[in-house]
């Protein structure tokens, strides 16, 4: 490969880092050409982007980010592909629904919203980690709480405390 050409995939490659907050580190080596595209036409239907890539590259490519890789640099050795998504526990779940055929993809490491994860073990943690959108309802909802609790203790206060005041004015 010449050099013209690596440095248009690494230019291509530090693009994509750029555009998803959400990258995910795997193994898929060992897969046929038809279960390739099975995981490729999952990850389209879920708008996950996935490239297979060389290591040297991506390092190359993360190095040129703003963001902040370093952790992920020991897993990149033998096969790799990037799964990349703007919400953070879509390839998680695509890896955990494609495993349950397939003893892969495996994932090498995950960088989620500047947050690192190494290892197949994070699995779980990362089908678990919410997205924006998740978080934004449930930050709502905490807030709407309060407000409910209130007014719902009002109107029904009302009638007790009516109650009460009745009660005391009878018994002067």
């Amino acid at each position: 490969m010449k050099q013209e050409q690596k440095a248009q995939i690494i230019e291509a490659i530090a693009e994509d880092l750029a555009n998803y907050p959400n990258v995910y580190v795997t193994d898929i080596s060992g897969f046929t050409v038809e279960m390739v595209n099975q995981l490729r036409r999952q990850c389209f239907k879920r708008e996950i982007k996935l490239k297979v890539v060389k290591n040297t590259l991506l390092k190359r490519a993360m190095d040129q980010s703003a963001a902040d890789y370093s952790e992920i640099y020991p897993v990149l050795e033998g096969s790799t592909a990037i799964m990349l998504s703007t919400v953070g526990n879509a390839p998680a779940k695509l890896i955990k629904d494609f495993r349950a055929k397939n003893k892969k993809p495996i994932v090498k490491a995950a960088f989620i919203e500047s947050a690192s994860y190494i290892g197949d073990d994070q699995l779980e943690n990362l089908c678990n980690i919410k997205s924006r959108e998740e978080l934004i309802g449930d930050i709502v909802g905490l807030l709407q709480s309060p407000a409910k609790n209130v007014i719902s203790a009002l109107q029904s206060g009302g009638g007790k405390l009516a109650g009460i005041v009745k009660t005391l004015s009878e018994r002067a």
